[in-house]
């Protein structure tokens, strides 16, 4: 059975609809998907919707990706089988999507002074009433040709100390926890790898996720090396987490796509394993996947980052 836990639609930076990404996930032989969009829960019930019309072979679980702010740092908080009726989570939602249209608001003026006019409402428009994401703008200076490339727009425009960058002002990182755990649900750490961390700062970042009642780290993403996948885990058992895993799907590109490179070893503790109750749309445990590693001394931790673009939330 395969697993992916964390994707985007187009109700935030992904780029196709909720009936579209479960089309692909099917496609892509995903048994079990999250959608986790961020800071946002609209695009759970077009889905529901969407499988039931459909009789899709293909199981949902609820999820939101939650934006924090630790130390300077934005940290991606995964919310996995919450509740979306809950009416905290709900209004607390709210609360990051006022933020979001702040920051948008600010990066325009910002752009606007370098030359780059009329943003907000261009950026407003490609989403389309759901939450407004650097990827927006990214999109839209991509558009108006002032790069060719995601990566060329934050480089010149968007990363920090660039003319459209606004540092965030989420929440923190123990609240999205406590939010998450409100609404029922399991906090994720998402993608540990690519915050560009040295190894003092991630081992500094699981536990105090750890300790602010995080449950789980994704363990296999899109691009991780076996290596790599190991040296989370090893973590992961320091700070008493177990695994998740998810593709972090926006679009289909050379990198990235749902359900792939989303292996774990079978000595790997999982969140469906460890919260059975929170996944009961599963009919039986899923046969473990074996995925071939080299032996990893206990003491050696490897923790290069991915080549992924930066996060773009």
């Amino acid at each position: 059975m395969k697993f992916d836990l964390h994707s985007h639609t187009f109700y935030s930076d992904g780029m196709l609809s909720p009936a579209d990404l479960l089309a692909r996930a099917i496609e892509r032989k995903v048994d079990v998907l999250a959608i986790t969009d961020h800071d946002t829960l609209l695009g759970l019930a077009p889905a529901r919707a969407a499988i039931a019309d459909g009789e899709l072979p293909i199981r949902l679980v609820d999820g939101v990706e939650i934006s924090t702010s630790w130390y300077e740092f934005e940290i991606h908080i995964v919310g996995l089988a919450i509740d979306p009726s809950n009416e905290s989570l709900q209004q607390r939602l709210v609360s990051q999507q006022e933020r979001r249209l702040e920051r948008a608001r600010e990066m325009a003026r910002r752009l606007t002074k370098h030359n780059v006019p009329d943003c907000f409402d261009a950026v407003m428009a490609l989403a389309n009433g759901g939450a407004v994401t650097r990827t927006h703008f990214a999109r839209h200076l991509m558009t108006i040709g002032k790069a060719t490339s995601m990566a060329g727009v934050f480089k010149h425009y968007l990363a920090r100390g660039k003319a459209g960058y606004v540092p965030n002002n989420w929440v923190t990182l123990p609240e999205a926890v406590q939010w998450i755990h409100d609404a029922g649900g399991i906090a994720v750490l998402a993608h540990p790898l690519r915050y560009n961390l040295n190894g003092k700062w991630l081992t500094k970042l699981m536990r105090e996720f750890a300790a602010a009642g995080g449950d789980a780290a994704e363990v296999a993403s899109c691009q991780l090396t076996p290596v790599q996948k190991r040296d989370v885990w090893t973590l992961c058992q320091q700070f008493g987490l177990v695994a998740s895993q998810g593709s972090d799907f926006h679009q289909p590109t050379d990198w990235s796509d749902l359900g792939r490179g989303l292996y774990l070893t079978d000595d790997i503790r999982t969140v469906w394993q460890q919260f059975p109750a929170l996944f009961p749309q599963l009919e039986a445990q899923p046969e473990p996947q074996p995925e071939a590693q080299p032996e990893l001394a206990a003491e050696a931790v490897h923790l290069e980052s991915s080549d992924k673009p930066a996060l773009c939330s």
